[in-house]
């Protein structure tokens, strides 16, 4: 055989080896993985589920209906506390409160703000951080209005609320100063604190969007969508907003959407049979604006014509806030992120709108625990609306499974990943909530409620197939079903009340 014949062979010889090595390699290697979704979570404060999408056919809210149909909506979703520091703590730790100081609003200054970083994160948003995200908030996501600790009539401090869950910490507080001014915002500058309390709770003026401090932060999220388009890294961007959160102050435009003599009255004008007062409030937060028409009471209701005007001016800030959520939701799609970006809006908690003739939250009734909560998955358009039982300490665990990242920590939720798709599914219809030294079990038919207190009644069931606005406390009447049903409420008491 020639020397070149022999050459060649051993070409063809090498070539071939080298083929079926880059063949075995290729096939050994993994697939590449998936690019990460962003998540863009939206928190409105004090929203109750009073939106068209919900079933009030009153409400405009254009925005988050539209929404709701490219997401799952849930129907029956639970936060855990009925005010806004400890709601906001069991969200961002899906944890349940064990101690006392977890039910208040102080639970994130107390529980996080000042701590050392250690193996567990402090947040959900922490572990996406720590897994590779970059984390934006702006607005009230933890109980500061701008993420950061201090008092109402304080001077920003420079300590955050959250100090290892963010890359950037945003707010503009205009022309009010401070977050906590901004909060408690009126359109001339002033504030309930500088006004030293003697405000109504609700205002209507002729102003823009951006004469009251959400429109800012609207305006803050649509610039900070356009440069989160340019990273080549995924990202969270946590949005706050203040509305409908006492005062009811939106620009005048949101004012003009209702006629106020058609905005209907609670079904619940009355406090409910056989339960104790002690189990509601005298309205407190509500009173404190000093110049509002009328004063709120267990004793009595307010006249239906003040009930009316407050509805009305609550309404027009769920509409002022439904339009800042739409420009933050348009900008999404404008920059082609909506292709890749969980969708969440979530409300803290519910509202009393004078039901058991009281003005606020801070009670463990459905009409304070049960909020809003959108979920829309990248590239998903389901519309589908789920009735389960879910809790706000589920979002955490449904988060990190959506975007691929574990998370050593210990959470007291379960992820609905599930759920997000259309079809039934095996599912536990089981919530809990604390507050008023009692601890309640929200079921698929029942609410059972226990009070550690002296005042009598202690226990309290509710049936919601036959009394689904909770006007009439039937445990005497149902032994059997408070005995059936105490085993599960069980499970719940973590002994935050001793």
């Amino acid at each position: 055989m020639s020397r070149l014949k022999i050459q060649l062979i051993i070409v063809l010889a090498v070539a071939g080896l080298t083929a079926l090595s880059m063949g075995l390699t290729s096939a050994l290697q993994e697939p590449p993985a998936p690019e990460r979704p962003n998540v863009l979570f939206i928190c409105v404060d004090d929203l109750r589920p009073d939106l068209r999408c919900y079933g009030n056919p009153v409400i405009h809210s254009p925005n988050l209906d539209q929404l709701a149909k490219q997401s799952t909506l849930f129907t029956r979703q639970y936060v855990t506390q009925p005010t806004c520091g400890a709601s906001r703590y069991s969200l961002l730790t899906g944890r349940l409160p064990r101690n006392p100081v977890d039910i208040k609003n102080e639970a994130i200054e107390k529980q996080i703000a000042g701590k050392p970083r250690t193996e567990v994160p402090e947040t959900f948003i922490d572990n996406l951080r720590r897994n590779g995200y970059y984390t934006v908030g702006m607005g009230k996501i933890s109980h500061s209005p701008d993420g950061y600790v201090y008092g109402y009539r304080e001077a920003k401090s420079n300590q955050l609320e959250l100090p290892h869950s963010w890359d950037e910490m945003l707010f503009d507080a205009g022309q009010w100063g401070t977050g906590w001014n901004a909060f408690f915002a009126y359109s001339d500058g002033s504030n309930r604190q500088s006004r030293n309390a003697q405000v109504k709770p609700y205002e209507g003026s002729e102003v823009d969007d951006e004469g009251y401090p959400d429109g800012l932060t609207a305006k803050l999220a649509v610039s900070k969508l356009k440069e989160l388009a340019t990273k080549k890294q995924p990202f969270f961007l946590g949005v706050g907003f203040f509305k409908p959160h006492l005062p009811f102050n939106a620009p005048k435009k949101y004012w003009d959407l209702y006629d106020e003599t058609n905005i209907p009255l609670t079904p619940s004008p009355t406090v409910p049979k056989n339960v104790n007062p002690a189990s509601l409030h005298p309205s407190n937060e509500f009173n404190q604006y000093a110049l509002g028409d009328e004063q709120a009471s267990l004793d009595k209701p307010v006249s239906d014509a003040y009930a009316r005007k407050l509805r009305h001016a609550y309404y027009a800030a769920v509409s002022y806030t439904d339009a800042q959520i739409g420009k933050v939701l348009d900008e999404l799609k404008r920059q082609g992120l909506d292709k890749n970006t969980i969708v969440v809006v979530w409300s803290d908690h519910g509202w009393h709108l004078g039901d058991y003739r009281v003005w606020g939250k801070h009670t463990i009734f459905e009409q304070s625990l049960r909020s809003v909560l959108m979920v829309k998955k990248p590239g998903s358009q389901t519309g589908a609306v789920r009735d389960e039982i879910v809790s706000s300490i589920d979002i955490y665990p449904t988060l990190m499974e959506l975007c691929g990242v574990k998370s050593p920590a210990q959470t007291d939720g379960k992820s609905f990943a599930s759920l997000l798709d259309k079809g039934k599914k095996p599912w536990d219809n089981v919530a809990y909530g604390y507050y008023r030294r009692g601890i309640t079990i929200r079921t698929d038919r029942y609410r059972l409620t226990r009070y550690f207190r002296d005042q009598q009644p202690t226990v309290e069931l509710y049936d919601h197939q036959t009394d689904p606005h909770e006007n009439q406390n039937i445990a005497d009447a149902y032994p059997d079903v408070v005995k059936q049903l105490m085993p599960r409420w069980d499970q719940g008491n973590t002994h935050v009340f001793k």
